[in-house]
């Protein structure tokens, strides 16, 4: 078995990188935006935010719509927003009579309607299941955001807005959706409480 460097050289990494990749955001401010303005004109229209994701990009999901739904900062109005992983019911009974594939898109066909945002955690972009989901919502003619990494894998195709964080690393891609999510948060909670 190779010998591990120090710890505390393992754990400067993790700052390193994390440092590098949220350098990066800079130039991804104005896409960040566009993802707010692009909620604020559903939510002004009637629409909802439907979110999905696996696993720590399944959090990120639900982080999103807590925060609409709740609140960022400030004191305003709920803002209509859904997580596709939340109702264990309905995800076993997809997975166990269709396939796991199926989990988000047999949701996102039955409730995504033209006007709606159906928006995409992912770290590789290529998980069978978070690609047919968004090809269902772009069927159903609501808009996709996708948050990835690297090149955004097979989900980018589908992506009608892409936010891709400056990394590879799944843990630098995470904390970079967490940032995303938290600046679209701002500009919303700012809307909302006018």
């Amino acid at each position: 078995m190779p010998e591990l460097p120090p710890m505390s050289e393992l754990l400067a990494g993790h700052v390193e990188g994390h440092l590098a990749a949220a350098r990066g955001m800079a130039a991804l401010t104005p896409a960040v935006e566009a993802a707010a303005d692009l909620l604020i004109d559903a939510f002004t229209r009637g629409g909802t935010l439907y979110t999905l994701g696996n696993g720590g990009s399944a959090a990120d999901a639900q982080h999103l719509t807590g925060e609409l739904v709740g609140h960022y900062k400030r004191d305003r109005r709920p803002l209509p927003a859904v997580t596709l992983t939340t109702d264990a019911t309905v995800m076993t009974c997809i997975a166990n009579d269709y396939a796991y594939e199926d989990v988000f898109a047999r949701q996102v066909q039955a409730l995504a309607r033209r006007g709606d945002v159906v928006a995409a955690f992912t770290t590789s972009g290529n998980s069978p299941n978070v690609v047919t989901a968004l090809d269902a919502a772009q069927s159903n003619g609501a808009v996709t955001v996708l948050f990835g990494g690297g090149d955004g894998g097979a989900a980018a195709k589908y992506a009608d807005h892409l936010l891709l964080a400056p990394s590879s690393e799944t843990p630098r891609i995470q904390e970079i959706h967490t940032l995303m999510l938290h600046m679209i948060s701002e500009k919303l909670d700012v809307w909302a409480a006018a």
